[in-house]
């Protein structure tokens, strides 16, 4: 549940993120790093380097980051982004473009249209999936990373401190259950034994981590895909949202938060997080005002698809994106972003069962 406060408690978190960020240049970092993982919703310019349909390089996506066109899917900063602010550390830069780099602040794997199965995204041409992205933190755990620590008991203690985000599993629905011209999972799976299956298949990810050193760990939910402009829009249901792709989800979010218990029961010195995006996001799409925004149905740039896909490269976006909740027909805008990082951050009723603030002091 969104407390009734939010607005008040969200004004008075953007003063705090304000005077975090004006003091991260005077004070150490809460954490020595933030490592993200995920999909479009992360993805930092990742796939700027790779032979994919599934790029954001290109105005007016970036049009209100300080860089400008990064190959972020959305007007300006990431969650990711928004987490790193507050913990005091530099935005964690794409791995692809920074692998030869002795970057020990945090590293992006994420990876448009990408998702926890090693076949979601294939159709739009190469991305990193789940087992990519850990399979490049290993290498780099064990190849790079030690030669910027006098010890490998320091090594060790730098990735115990670090922080490990996560936001995937939407494309595993939207682009592969959802899509059976080109996927055959709805046909092999019903929808809980796929999301068992997601579930699963994260969940050895995340040990893969644990094992190489990792012991933080923030997975958020998949948001209410439902409700998103690319389903929502269409004219198949009634509602603001499509009720059938959001039960499929829950299904997976379900199932999500005893998995991550049993992991952090299980994995000694390891604490799992279980952002709760799904209800946040719908409840935003559904009452904006509460979170100081306007519009929660339609994207802000032009997109194809009359406002159900990507943003048309060029096209001037709307002037109100800060009362925005969607960017296109996918990705929210940077104030939906900044929403979701900042009580997630703050407020243990969004990130369980502890907040990203205090899991930085265990």
């Amino acid at each position: 549940m969104v407390p009734k406060f939010v607005a008040f408690f969200l004004v008075a978190i953007q003063l705090q993120m304000q005077a975090a960020v004006c003091s991260s240049s005077l004070h150490q970092p809460l954490t020595p790093a933030l490592y993200a993982f995920g999909d479009s919703l992360l993805d930092s310019g990742n796939n700027n380097v790779l032979p994919t349909l599934a790029k954001a390089n290109y105005l007016p996506y970036g049009d209100d980051f300080p860089k400008g066109v990064t190959g972020r899917f959305t007007n300006g900063r990431t969650a990711a982004d928004f987490l790193a602010e507050f913990l005091g550390l530099p935005y964690p830069p794409p791995f692809l473009s920074f692998r030869t780099s002795g970057v020990i602040t945090g590293l992006n794997f994420a990876s448009g249209a990408c998702g926890i199965l090693p076949e979601t995204g294939n159709a739009m041409g190469k991305c990193l999936n789940l087992d990519d992205q850990v399979r490049l933190f290993e290498s780099a755990a064990l190849h790079d990373l030690p030669r910027l620590f006098k010890s490998s008991d320091e090594l060790s203690s730098y990735l115990a401190k670090s922080i490990f985000a996560f936001a995937i599993g939407s494309n595993d629905y939207l682009g592969n259950y959802l899509n059976p011209v080109l996927y055959s999972t709805s046909k092999t799976y019903e929808p809980q034994p796929f999301a068992k299956l997601l579930v699963s298949s994260l969940s050895r990810q995340l040990e893969r981590l644990y094992n190489a050193g990792a012991r933080k760990f923030v997975v958020f939910e998949i948001g209410p895909i439902g409700c998103i402009p690319t389903i929502a829009k269409k004219p198949n249901h009634d509602g603001v949202c499509d009720g059938g792709p959001n039960l499929l989800v829950s299904y997976f979010n379900q199932m999500l938060q005893p998995m991550l218990q049993n992991m952090t029961s299980s994995l000694a010195g390891s604490m799992f997080v279980l952002g709760r995006a799904n209800g946040l996001g719908y409840d935003a799409v559904i009452n904006p005002s509460r979170y100081g925004l306007t519009d929660s149905r339609n994207p802000c740039c032009t997109t194809w698809g009359n406002g159900t896909l990507t943003c048309i490269p060029l096209f001037t976006p709307c002037l109100d994106v800060d009362k925005r909740f969607f960017w296109d027909g996918y990705h929210p805008t940077e104030v939906a972003n900044s929403i979701l990082a900042s009580l997630c951050f703050n407020d243990t009723k969004v990130c369980s069962p502890v907040n990203i603030q205090d899991l930085v002091q265990i």
